[in-house]
């Protein structure tokens, strides 16, 4: 990677006050790359920590190919699929790994080594990363050198990315969003805030407003959060920027963010991204805010967005819906589900079909209306049930909610057991569609990944009374 590890500055400073500089980073490079064989796979177990972060640079630097997971999962499968030839984990769940031995151990964080089997390693490979936040699955995202690089440098050029920022960790590293803040940041110098500690706790703050954190990013569920708490009433002095991607914000809190940060001279930057675009591909200028409510915005420097009909061919008529497809260097390889996958080469070539139905306006500013697959017909009618979900959030900003379903029956999970037959109700007037189509199940909490994104994929699978 391109990381200057020669300069004094700090690097990172986490929450029980430990710190690196760039160069003492540098010098954890070279021990790692001491101790490891080289170009090996690894997998490294993610806390949101020093010694995490330290392990991720550490791998990435010395040509390693390693996966990042999150630590309070459940990893026994995936580790027996893959045979990596390294575990970097915390201490104490060291015991679980008895075919490893250890060789490194640094911040309470242990590198256990395997070399029973070789690797057959495609050479542009670095990274593996899933799609979901969610790590139980054996599919990655094949994630290469080039595509690291491309997407850090054209984040950094968008967001004016300086060594005087200070981004604090409100996302895990695992996650390729939470990810793209620390290689941008690094790229350009800047001190990575470290923290697992949550925006709901105390110590967050506390952290926050002792070493100056200048922005933060989040999903929708972050911003769905941080109105709860009165972030607005919030004393942040140091705080300059404020970014959001992983699913199209309310329409309502979109502006409700924007105008606070109008106010505030400060910037709101909504973004667009997927873990096969190794993070981000649009952004919308913090200057269109307000004139463009709801946008994921233009494609990032290097990016090309295209919209292609039912024919795959292009669309060039404003507010005409088709599939957005993506073209740039941090499109990535392609996916892997065993360890055989890891040789494959580049399969998509620098194209993205990113499976979101879009449009755009007269401006060629791009709206996403919902996923390709998350369409169902009702009695005939073509529901959108991202656009669907959009409405009822809108009207019940304080209900957590969530839908899914097959033809004929749209299923509306909910939390609360007094809103449901409202919910019903209202879904039925907007769409106009007959309340027997749709189908209230409460359940305890509306599963979501790491990253506090939805899991569509287990409401399939919860059975509806």
């Amino acid at each position: 990677m391109v990381w200057n590890f020669k300069q004094d500055s700090l690097a990172a400073i986490d929450d029980n006050d430990i710190s690196l500089t760039y160069k003492q980073l540098g010098q954890e490079c070279d021990t790692f790359k001491s101790k490891m064989a080289p170009r090996s796979l690894v997998f490294t177990f993610c806390s949101n920590t020093i010694a995490d972060f330290i392990g991720y640079v550490a791998f990435l630097q010395n040509g390693c190919v390693q996966a990042l997971l999150n630590s309070l999962e459940e990893h026994e499968e995936l580790i027996s699929k893959y045979n990596p030839n390294y575990l970097w984990v915390p201490m104490d769940m060291a015991q679980k790994f008895n075919n490893y031995k250890m060789v490194y151990e640094k911040y309470n964080y242990i590198l256990l080594e395997n070399l029973s089997m070789k690797h057959k390693l495609y050479e542009e490979l670095a990274l593996l990363l899933t799609t979901s936040g969610s790590t139980g699955s054996p599919k990655f995202v094949r994630q290469s050198y080039k595509n690291i690089r491309s997407n850090a440098k054209s984040i950094a050029k968008y967001l004016n990315i300086t060594s005087d920022e200070r981004p604090i960790t409100t996302l895990p590293i695992n996650y390729t969003y939470g990810l793209s803040i620390i290689n941008s940041h690094l790229l350009c110098g800047s001190t990575i805030l470290i923290t697992n500690k949550t925006i709901v706790q105390k110590e967050f703050w506390n952290f926050f407003n002792k070493y100056g954190a200048t922005s933060f990013g989040g999903v929708p569920y972050t911003y769905e959060i941080l109105k709860r708490l009165k972030f607005f009433d919030m004393s942040l002095p140091t705080l300059k920027t404020l970014t959001q991607a992983g699913g199209k914000l309310l329409p309502s809190l979109h502006a409700e963010f924007a105008e606070y940060c109008q106010s505030t001279n400060r910037d709101f930057i909504i973004m667009y991204g997927q873990c096969e675009a190794t993070a981000r591909m649009a952004y919308l200028p913090p200057e269109q805010n307000l004139s463009k409510i709801g946008s994921m915005g233009i494609a990032i420097p290097g990016g090309k967005l295209v919209l292609v009909d039912v024919n795959n061919q292009p669309i060039s008529t404003p507010f005409t819906t088709g599939e957005l497809i993506y073209y740039g260097d941090n499109v990535t390889l392609g996916y892997a589900q065993s360890y055989a996958d890891l040789s494959k080469m580049d399969e998509r070539g620098g194209m993205l079909e990113t499976g979101d139905m879009a449009e755009f306006d007269e401006d060629r500013y791009f709206y996403i209306v919902g996923r390709k697959k998350r369409f169902l017909k009702i009695y005939g009618n073509r529901v959108n049930l991202d656009e669907a979900e959009r409405i009822l959030k809108n009207k019940f900003p304080d209900t957590e909610c969530a839908l899914s379903g097959k033809d004929d029956e749209l299923v509306i999970f909910i939390t609360d057991k007094q809103k449901g037959a409202q919910l019903r109700k209202y879904l039925s007037e907007k769409t106009g569609l007959n309340h027997r189509a749709f189908v209230v199940k409460y359940i305890e909490s509306i599963p979501k990944s790491d990253a506090g994104k939805i899991l569509y994929s287990k409401l399939v699978d919860i059975n509806v009374d």
